[in-house]
C-alpha cells in the first residue's frame, strides 16, 4: 500500500486557475462551513414560537455558550459587545474541523495553514486595535513592552522579550496550534481506515481489518471532542488577549471583578424592584 501525503492535503484547481482567486477543493469546503455556520444561526433566528424549540434552541444555547462562558468570563461584563465576533469564530472553526468527520468529505479546513492564520491574523487584529482604542497607543505600547511593578533594570530585556510574545509569537501559536492538531487527527484517521481497506481484502487479515476499523470509529468519537476543543480554545485565547488589550497588565482581575460585582449589584436591584 502507498500512499501520497499530497493527496491529503493538495488537489487541482477547480475554476480561476493561476490566478490569486484560483478555487479549489479547500475553497469550496471553505464556503460550505461558512455556509454551515450561517445557516445555523439564520435558521434558528427564524423559528417561530415564544419558547426556543429545536434549531432555535441549539442556535440560542449555543450562542449563550460563547457569550457567558467565554465573552463574559473572560472579558468581563464589557465581553458582551465582542460576543458576535467570538460566537462566529467559534463556530466557522468548529464546522470547518467537523468536515473531517463527515462521510464523503473527511477533510478539515482547518489542517492548511492559510485557514487558520488568516484567523489568527484577524485575531491579532481585533485585540491590537481594540487595546489601541480602550487605552491610547501611547499606554497601550507602553503597558504592553514594560508591565508595572518590573525592576528598571530588566525593564529592556522584558520589553524584548514582550515583544516577540505579544505581537510575533501569540498569532503564530494561535495558528499552528490549531493547524496541528487538526492534521496530526487527518492523517491518525486516514491511515486507519486505509489500513482496513486494505486487511479486509485478504481473508486472513480480515479479522485485523475488523479491529482497525473499529478502532477508526472510536478515533471519529474522539476527533469530535478534539474538534470542540480546538474551537474552544482558539476562541478562549482570542477572547483572552481582548481582554489584557482592555484591562492592560495591571488592573484588569481588578476592573473585572469591580464591574463583575456592580452589573451583580444592578441585576439584583432591578429583581427587587
Amino acid at each position: 500500500m502507498e500512499l501520497d501525503t499530497n493527496e491529503l492535503f493538495f488537489w487541482e484547481p477547480i475554476a480561476l486557475s493561476g490566478t490569486p482567486f484560483e478555487i479549489n477543493r479547500v475553497v469550496m469546503l471553505m464556503f460550505v462551513a461558512s455556509l454551515l455556520c450561517m445557516a445555523f444561526f439564520v435558521l434558528g433566528a427564524r423559528a417561530k414560537g415564544l419558547v426556543p424549540r429545536g434549531l432555535r434552541n441549539l442556535a440560542e444555547t449555543a450562542y449563550l455558550f460563547v457569550r457567558n462562558n467565554i465573552a463574559v468570563d473572560v472579558i468581563g461584563p464589557e465581553g458582551v459587545k465582542y460576543t458576535n465576533y467570538l460566537a462566529s469564530l467559534f463556530f466557522f472553526i468548529f464546522f470547518a474541523n467537523l468536515l473531517e468527520i463527515v462521510p464523503g468529505i473527511n477533510f478539515p479546513v482547518t489542517s492548511r495553514m492559510a485557514i487558520p492564520a488568516a484567523l489568527a491574523l484577524l485575531s491579532y487584529i481585533v485585540f491590537n486595535v481594540v487595546g489601541i482604542v480602550k487605552q491610547g497607543p501611547v499606554n497601550y505600547f507602553k503597558g504592553t513592552l514594560f508591565p508595572p511593578g518590573v525592576p528598571l533594570i530588566i525593564k529592556p530585556l522584558l520589553a524584548i522579550i514582550e515583544l516577540f510574545s505579544v505581537f510575533v509569537i501569540r498569532p503564530l501559536t494561535l495558528a499552528i496550534r490549531l493547524l496541528a492538531n487538526m492534521m496530526a487527527g487527518h492523517v491518525l484517521l486516514t491511515i486507519f481506515f486505509l489500513f482496513s481497506a486494505e486487511f479486509v481484502k485478504f481473508e486472513l487479515s480480515l479479522p485485523l481489518g475488523i479491529v482497525t476499523a473499529i478502532v477508526a470509529a472510536v478515533l471519529i468519537v474522539f476527533e469530535l471532542l478534539v474538534i470542540s476543543i480546538q474551537a474552544y480554545i482558539f476562541t478562549m485565547l482570542s477572547a483572552f488577549y481582548i481582554s489584557e488589550a482592555i484591562h492592560g497588565h495591571d488592573g484588569g482581575e481588578d476592573d473585572h471583578a469591580e464591574e463583575t460585582e456592580h452589573t451583580t449589584q444592578h441585576e439584583t436591584e432591578g429583581l427587587a424592584a
